[in-house]
């Protein structure tokens, strides 16, 4: 029984279309975007608890273009998909970079997301469906993701902007502009131009944000038809109280660590400044844990 449930937009000339329900129905959230016959799925999975001891966001983003996707089939020497390409791991990373930042803070669950490309038609490129997607799949989960988030690129032909040119577009170009943002301001900008005014890149900036929106409006409109209701992620708000308490009683200690030239001699005093606060703080709070101690000394 197909369930999909598809939304269109239109970027520029081109249209794209969102869907969703059919694909990767266990993930978190699962999206495909198509432009033209290129189709690419992108599927978010993530862990139920949080990663204990690590100061960071363990998101993980994967890109990969099989030879299936082109109507191809490894054969000869070769019959086995290689490595991640050069073109992967860059649209991989150029799918994390607006990304990443939109996650609520503090929130340490391991999440992935991988982007496969289902169809290639050699016409439309992919790597800004894959920002698209990875938003999309975003939208639909339940993960504390501060989105959904637009991605166009902007070229221009004699004068003329084009919102996702093709490939054969591109060449003729002497501007190729990546913009991706949410509904008020940009999250990525980059790309390159053979010449161009400041106030030529400003319209082309402007004109990128105007396609922006509409798709972020697809993509609530998706997860509305998904019968989902309107997402809404509350930013946790960190205890600052044993932060406060711990500057008290070591503040000054801390700062003569810090001030030792070696090496050495600086780590040695700091892991003696940070067990004997531990101590301190222990007799104080009883229920502090060994996570809650070495997130607020990494603050401290």
């Amino acid at each position: 029984m197909n369930n999909t449930v598809s939304v269109d937009v239109m970027s520029g000339d081109k249209k794209l279309t969102i869907s969703a329900g059919l694909f990767a129905q266990q993930a978190n959230g699962a999206a495909t975007v198509q432009q033209g016959e290129t189709i690419l799925l992108s599927a978010v999975t993530a862990t139920d608890k949080p990663r204990d001891g690590i100061d960071y966001f363990p998101l993980q983003v994967e890109y990969r273009e099989k030879f299936y996707a082109a109507g191809r089939f490894p054969g000869g020497f070769f019959k086995r998909e290689g490595r991640p390409s050069e073109k992967e791991i860059l649209t991989a990373r150029f799918t994390d970079r607006p990304i990443r930042p939109l996650f609520a803070n503090g929130y340490r669950n391991d999440v992935q997301i991988y982007n496969s490309l289902l169809s290639a038609d050699g016409i439309n490129d992919c790597d800004i469906l894959s920002v698209l997607a990875a938003s999309a799949a975003l939208t639909l989960s339940e993960l504390p993701f501060f989105g959904p988030i637009g991605a166009v690129r902007v070229a221009r032909i004699d004068g003329r902007f084009i919102i996702n040119p093709t490939n054969a577009e591109m060449e003729k170009s002497n501007l190729d502009l990546i913009y991706a943002g949410n509904r008020e301001v940009p999250v990525m900008i980059e790309g390159g131009a053979t010449e161009i005014t400041e106030a030529d890149l400003l319209a082309a900036m402007k004109l990128a944000h105007a396609e922006v929106v509409k798709q972020i409006d697809a993509q609530l409109e998706l997860r509305r038809k998904m019968g989902l209701p309107d997402k809404v992620v509350v930013e946790k708000t960190e205890d600052e109280s044993l932060l406060r308490e711990a500057r008290g009683l070591a503040e000054a200690e801390l700062a003569a660590a810090l001030e030792i030239a070696g090496k050495r001699q600086r780590n040695e005093k700091l892991a003696a400044v940070s067990a004997s606060l531990k101590t301190r703080l222990a007799a104080i709070h009883p229920e502090m844990t060994a996570e809650q101690f070495r997130a607020m000394f990494d603050e401290f």
